[in-house]
C-alpha cells in the first residue's frame, strides 16, 4: 500500500492527512476494561494518542490530553471522549518546559483527584541526511520533549499515583534498529525503552507498572510533517506485511498495560511492528 505525496508544516495535523489515519472512531469497542481510572496521554490529539485516548474513554476511563497547539484535533478527540460518557480536560503547551509537565500533573490531580495511567507519547522527529543539518537546538528540544517530558511528569505525577498505576512510554522499532535519518529520534526512543526499564525497577514496591510499547511505522501527522513526500508515499512497505499499521492497532497493547489484566507485567517492552523485530 502506497501513500500520495504528501508534505506538511510539524508537528502536523491528522485532519488534513490523505488518508486521515484511523483511530478506532468507528471501530473500536470497549469492555469496560479500565472502569473508573483516570489517564493523561500525552500527545493525544492525533495519531497513536488519540488512538488511546478514545480506546481509554470506550474502555471507562477519564482523559487528559497534553497536546502542543492542534487545538481543532483535540477538540475533536475531546468529542469522542465525551461521547463515550467520560470526563475529557485538554490542556495545550509545550512539554519541553517541565514547567508545562508540572501544570498537566496539577491539572489532572484538579479535574480527577489523582493519576492512575499516564501515557508517555508526544515526541519531535526529522528527517536529515546528515549531522551537519542538525542544529544544535533541534537536538536539545528533540531530548527534552521526547526523553525529558517523561522524566518531569514521572516525577511530578508520582506522589499522585497509588499501587495498581500504570506507566506507559512510547519507544520505536527504531530504538534498537535506528533509522541513520532519524538520529536523534531514534536515541530518545531507546532513552524511552531503558527509562521505563529503570521505572519497573525502582517503583516495583510502591505497585506502581512501568512498560513500554515499540510501534514500528504508524501512519500518524509525524510522518508528512517530518518526511520527504517520496519517503512518505513508501512509508511503511518495507515491513514483512507490506504496510504500515493504523494507529488503531496500537490501542488494544496500551490498553492491556494500563488495565488490571497485566497486573503482573512490568519492565516489558511491546512491539507492534508489522513484523520487523526488536532486540
Amino acid at each position: 500500500m502506497s501513500f500520495p505525496e504528501q508534505q506538511q508544516t510539524p508537528p502536523g495535523v491528522q485532519s488534513q492527512m490523505e488518508p486521515v489515519p484511523d483511530c478506532g472512531e468507528t471501530s473500536y469497542r470497549g469492555s469496560g476494561r479500565l472502569t473508573g481510572k483516570r489517564a493523561v496521554i500525552t500527545g493525544g490529539d492525533s495519531g497513536i494518542g488519540r488512538a488511546v485516548a478514545i480506546a481509554y474513554a470506550r474502555e471507562g476511563a477519564d482523559v487528559l490530553i497534553a497536546y502542543l497547539n492542534e487545538h481543532d484535533d483535540a477538540k475533536d478527540v475531546q468529542k469522542y471522549v465525551e461521547e463515550a460518557g467520560r470526563k475529557c480536560v485538554l490542556v495545550p503547551g509545550d512539554l519541553a518546559d517541565p514547567a508545562q509537565c508540572r501544570a498537566v500533573v496539577d491539572k489532572a490531580v484538579e479535574e480527577f483527584g489523582g493519576i492512575d495511567v499516564l501515557v508517555i507519547n508526544a515526541a519531535y522527529q526529522m528527517t536529515h541526511e546528515s549531522l551537519d543539518e542538525i542544529s544544535d537546538e533541534e537536538w536539545d528540544y528533540t531530548f527534552r520533549l521526547n526523553i525529558g517530558h517523561y522524566f518531569y511528569l514521572v516525577k511530578a505525577a508520582l506522589p499522585h499515583m497509588g499501587s495498581g498505576a500504570s506507566i506507559i512510554g512510547s519507544s520505536s522499532v527504531n530504538s534498537d534498529m535506528p533509522s541513520p535519518t532519524l538520529a536523534p529520534y531514534a536515541a530518545t526512543k531507546a532513552a524511552i525503552a531503558n527509562f521505563s526499564a529503570s521505572l519497573a525497577q525502582m517503583l516495583g514496591e510502591k505497585g506502581i507498572r512501568a512498560n513500554s510499547v515499540a510501534p514500528g511505522p504508524i501512519w500518524t501527522p509525524l510522518i508528512p510533517a517530518t518526511m520527504p513526500p517520496e519517503k512518505v508515499k513508501q512509508f511503511g512497505e518495507n515491513t514483512p506485511l507490506g504496510r504500515a499499521g493504523q494507529p488503531v492497532e496500537l490501542a488494544p497493547v496500551y490498553v492491556m498495560l494500563a488495565s488490571d489484566e497485566a497486573s503482573y507485567v512490568t519492565g516489558a517492552r511491546i512491539a507492534v511492528t508489522g513484523g520487523r523485530p526488536i532486540l
